[in-house]
């Protein structure tokens, strides 16, 4: 009994994956920033699936495994080609996924997509090893706003100032590729200057996601002349995990759930 209930459970976690219609009713075909603004909107997670539709007479899905083949429609050594007009791509790993046509004109065009995999649907991990970091916030940076110009300089000051960013928190930076980036770099004094000569790291894929590891001030800054100038910059202060953890930790619903299998079905002695 308690093993058919743990496989049900653990059914019900892995079928919340999702497919999606690349391009909604537009489908898989040359239409120049379709696919950013489209991509922008979702969060993609471990176990969903991209639906390509499309005529396999002029086009195709030729997936690639950089950011420089994509950006320059390189489907020379691709990762995988997919040419049957109606195909579905699962994504099995977080990170960046890049999918373009390997005809060229066509990709130049704006046919071509990236994704970025944030997390993994909640299927019960193993017990760590070690202490790792608690399960962070995802900051969505400018929120509606995104990663752009904004229209009063001190846009993300404020937006920094209302938030509490602790280690272990994700911002997340959505813009478009083709205008702007993202570059980490040291100082107060390069934040204020907008200096970009010696940033700490360099983020260009429209889609980022920075990791908040330690505590401390971190800033971020747009190469792009001018724009930082106008705004487009950040500073947030990361805090340190609270050292008054309590001493037993809150247990998730799946965790009580399992106690109470444990409780409710292990032989009891007779007396």
């Amino acid at each position: 009994m308690f093993c058919f209930v743990l496989v049900m459970v653990l059914m019900g976690c892995c079928c919340s994956a999702k497919i999606y219609k690349v391009g909604d009713s537009k489908g898989w075909t040359a239409k120049h920033g379709t696919y950013y603004d489209w991509a922008k909107r979702k969060e993609f997670q471990v176990g969903d699936s991209l639906m390509f539709q499309y005529d396999g007479n002029v086009n195709d899905v030729t997936q690639v495994s950089s950011r420089l083949e994509y950006q320059f429609c390189n489907s020379l050594s691709p990762k995988a080609v997919y040419n049957t007009g109606h195909d579905v791509v699962t994504l099995t790993e977080p990170g960046y996924h890049f999918f373009i046509t390997s005809n060229n004109s066509q990709c130049v065009t704006g046919q071509k997509l990236v994704v970025l995999v944030v997390h993994d649907h909640p299927i019960p991990p193993p017990p760590p090893p070690r202490k790792i970091f608690p399960f962070g916030k995802d900051y969505k940076v400018g929120d509606s706003n995104e990663w752009r110009v904004p229209e009063e300089s001190d846009f993300y000051s404020k937006w920094s100032e209302e938030k509490q960013f602790h280690v272990g928190d994700n911002l997340l930076f959505y813009y478009n590729d083709q205008v702007d980036d993202v570059l980490e770099i040291n100082s107060n004094l390069e934040f204020k200057s907008c200096e970009t000569t010696s940033p700490v790291a360099v983020h260009n894929a429209g889609q980022d996601l920075i990791r908040l590891t330690k505590p401390g001030v971190r800033y971020f800054i747009t190469s792009k002349i001018g724009h930082c100038e106008a705004g487009l910059k950040l500073r947030v202060e990361v805090r340190p995990l609270s050292k008054s953890v309590p001493k037993k930790m809150q247990l998730s619903p799946f965790d009580r759930f399992i106690n109470w299998l444990h409780e409710s079905f292990r032989p009891h002695p007779h007396h």
